[in-house]
């Protein structure tokens, strides 16, 4: 496997894609970038390093629908006649077929749910349509499900569905120079925590869907693991642990905004959480305070009304929010 880093300033930076087969067998690449001249530029120069080019790539495995990640897709495929493969959770958001990301997520809807103003409503709004161009061109895609398997240079893949921050998300398990591992893509990274609830609101409990992936991802004790962003995490089992935490801490933090508050929609929440947001923040803030409120709510611990989320349960056990 060879790792190619791609420069990405419109999202979280440091994209990683993944190639297999580059001494022979079925060509293949984990993640192609998102759909911009630099970012192209570095997937062609990374694969020329090994002696591969956009023709040459056989088969197209994609971690999930965000452009960061299946960006240049269509482009390979054009170029090479490549299979494109992603979850077929997350296929609709990929495909020739595919509604537009308003469509399919219903932005709109959201905004009012979550309290957004108008004005940043307005505002993401304009950021995503600046954007449009970074998805790239559509590609023909084949579905995957939890444990496909895929023969790939002298490697075998095999899919893990590993959903919260996208419906589709799927990790990539293979015997690796440590043991088990995992491409992960942004199921688990290195620095940040993953966004749920606004990287993805088509998932459902986004918070605890997302619990359950990190529970299978210290299941499967992985030796390494090989994020969509940034370096390699030596030990994901600890990392996820870490994630977990956070987010009981996070939760700790919700409750004392409502504690102080009285009933708070999610954008409020989202403003005591994170301050001030901007371009895609505007979603992914308001969108992280739902799925924590979601999850309260899905444990009795809040109930929704028309002004917001009303704390019933002032003092929950919140371990057992996260058992």
């Amino acid at each position: 496997m060879k790792r190619i880093q791609l420069g990405n300033t419109v999202f979280e930076g440091r994209n990683d894609a993944y190639l297999f087969g580059a001494d022979g067998g079925t060509t293949a690449l984990v993640d192609t970038g998102v759909a911009t001249d630099d970012a192209r530029e570095a997937l062609r120069d990374g694969l020329a390093d090994h002696g591969v080019s956009f023709a040459d790539v056989d088969v197209v495995l994609l971690t999930h629908w965000h452009h960061d990640h299946a960006g240049l897709a269509g482009e390979i495929q054009r170029e090479s006649g490549a299979t494109v493969y992603a979850h077929e959770a997350d296929a609709p958001m990929v495909g020739s077929e595919a509604a537009t990301h308003a469509e399919e997520i219903d932005e709109r809807n959201l905004f009012e749910r979550w309290g957004t103003p108008d004005e940043k409503a307005a505002e993401l709004l304009d950021f995503l349509e600046l954007h449009d161009a970074i998805q790239g061109d559509a590609p023909t895609v084949e579905t995957i499900a939890d444990g496909d398997r895929f023969e790939v240079g002298t490697t075998e893949l095999e899919a893990v569905h590993l959903p919260g921050h996208a419906a589709g998300l799927t990790g990539f398990a293979f015997d690796g120079e440590t043991g088990r591992e995992l491409l992960a893509g942004d199921a688990l990274l290195p620095k940040y925590t993953p966004n749920v609830g606004g990287a993805d609101p088509r998932v459902e409990d986004p918070l605890g869907t997302y619990l359950d992936s990190l529970a299978r991802i210290v299941e499967g004790d992985y030796a390494r693991a090989w994020p969509g962003h940034r370096d390699p995490i030596d030990d994901p089992t600890s990392r996820a642990r870490e994630i977990v935490d956070h987010h009981r801490e996070r939760t700790e933090r919700v409750l004392d905004v409502l504690r102080e508050r009285g009933v708070a929609d999610p954008w409020t929440v989202s403003a005591d959480l994170f301050g001030d947001l901007s371009d895609i923040h505007v979603m992914h803030g308001p969108g992280e305070a739902w799925a924590h409120l979601d999850h309260l709510e899905r444990h009795g611990v809040v109930e929704r009304t028309d002004a917001g989320y009303d704390l019933v349960d002032d003092a929950p056990d919140v371990d057992v929010l996260f058992s």
